[in-house]
C-alpha cells in the first residue's frame, strides 16, 4: 500500500477553516470526529485523494446544547452521545434524542458529531468501491456514466426512484428527525431548512458549497400538544446503518391531528417527506386504523427495484408505529 501525503490544519476559527477551504476547494476535506471521513480515505473512494485535511474540532464554541429565542440550538461539534443523553432534547425533542441514540455504537457516538452525521457520504457499495485509479468501478456519483445499482445488487437502495440518476439512499439517522421537527441548518454562509439541506451533488450528499461548513442546528420549540417519535429498522441494533428509519412529529388538539410531519429515510437519495400521509391525518384521530392507512399513503407511488420490494412493508410499518407513539 502506498501512503498518501496530505497537509493537516488545526483550524482555530470558522473563518480560518473557510479560508483554507476556499483556497483548496474540492481538494480539501473537513474532519471532526472522523468516523465517516477516515473510512472513506482508507478505502480510497474519492475520485481524487484530498491534499488537505482541516480539523475543526480545534475551533472553540461549536459544541453546545441550549434553548434560546424559542429554539433548541445545537453546535455542529456536539457529540451524538451528548444529544442522546440531553434531558432537554429527550423531554421536548424526543425524536431527535432517539435518533441520536440509535446511531452506530457507543464508541462512534462518543466520537461522531451531529454535524458530521448529517453530512456523511452515502453507503452504496458501488460508490464505496475504490475509485477508478485503484479499481474497476467509477459510478455516477464519482464522475462515471452509470448507476450500477440500477441493474445490480440493489437490496438496500431507493424505493422511490432515482434522483439525478442515482438510487443510493441517505444513511443518516439524525436527518429524518430534523425534517420531522422542522429544523434549520446554519452554515457560515446561510440558514437552510432541513428539508432542503440534502442533495445529490457529486460525491457529496448535501447542498454545501466547497467553502461552506455547518456551524449549528436549530429546532423550533414544538407547539403545545406535540409529540415526536423515531424508529429504525436495521439488521442489528448496534453498528448497522438503517434499512429504513422514520421520524414523525404530530401536533394534536381536541382529540384530532392539527399538524403532522412524517419523514422516512434510507428509502431515497435524500430524506423522504411523506406528505400524502401528513395530509391524510389532518383533522383525524390517530388510532390503529388511521395509522395503518397513513402508512399506506406514505408509500403510494413507490417504485421498488429488483431486489428491494420488501422495504415498502418496513416503511409502512415504521410510519404506523411512530404515529401511534405520538398519541
Amino acid at each position: 500500500m502506498v501512503l498518501k501525503l496530505f497537509k493537516h490544519y488545526d483550524a482555530k476559527s470558522v473563518e480560518e477553516a473557510v479560508s483554507i477551504l476556499g483556497k483548496y476547494k474540492e481538494k480539501a476535506k473537513i474532519i471532526a470526529g472522523g468516523t465517516d471521513l477516515l473510512g472513506a480515505l482508507k478505502n480510497k473512494i474519492y475520485p481524487e485523494y484530498p491534499e488537505v485535511l482541516i480539523n475543526i474540532k480545534t475551533i472553540p464554541g461549536l459544541s453546545y446544547i441550549k434553548e434560546e429565542a424559542g429554539s433548541l440550538k445545537i453546535g455542529a461539534l456536539t457529540s451524538l452521545t451528548e444529544v442522546a443523553e440531553s434531558s432537554l432534547v429527550r423531554d421536548k425533542y424526543s425524536a431527535l434524542a432517539e435518533a441520536a441514540s440509535r446511531v452506530a455504537s457507543p464508541q462512534i457516538r462518543n466520537m461522531g458529531t451531529i454535524g458530521g452525521n448529517i453530512c456523511q457520504l452515502i453507503r452504496c457499495w458501488y460508490f464505496r468501491a475504490p475509485s477508478i485509479a485503484e479499481g474497476p468501478l467509477k459510478c455516477l456519483r464519482k464522475g462515471g456514466a452509470l448507476c450500477y445499482a440500477m441493474a445490480g445488487d440493489n437490496r438496500y437502495h431507493s424505493i422511490f426512484g432515482a434522483l439525478e440518476g442515482c438510487v443510493s439512499v441517505n444513511p443518516s439517522d439524525i436527518a429524518p428527525a430534523l425534517v420531522a421537527l422542522n429544523a434549520r441548518i446554519v452554515t457560515n454562509k446561510r440558514t437552510v431548512d432541513a428539508e432542503g439541506f440534502w442533495a445529490v451533488k457529486g460525491p457529496g450528499s448535501t447542498v454545501l458549497d466547497a467553502d461552506e461548513i455547518v456551524t449549528e442546528i436549530q429546532v423550533p420549540a414544538p407547539p403545545a400538544g406535540t409529540k415526536s417519535k423515531f424508529l429504525k429498522f436495521a439488521l442489528r441494533k448496534s453498528i448497522d446503518f438503517p434499512i429504513v428509519n422514520c421520524a414523525s412529529a404530530v401536533t394534536s388538539g381536541g382529540g384530532v391531528v392539527k399538524d403532522a410531519r412524517v419523514c422516512l429515510n434510507a428509502v431515497y437519495p435524500i430524506p423522504y417527506r411523506a406528505k400524502k400521509a401528513e395530509d391524510y391525518l389532518k383533522g383525524k384521530s390517530i388510532n390503529e386504523s388511521t395509522a395503518e392507512e397513513a402508512g399506506e399513503k406514505a408509500v403510494e407511488g413507490a417504485i421498488p427495484l429488483s431486489k428491494n420490494k420488501y422495504k415498502i412493508q418496513i416503511a409502512k410499518t415504521l410510519v404506523e408505529r411512530t404515529l401511534l407513539a405520538c398519541v
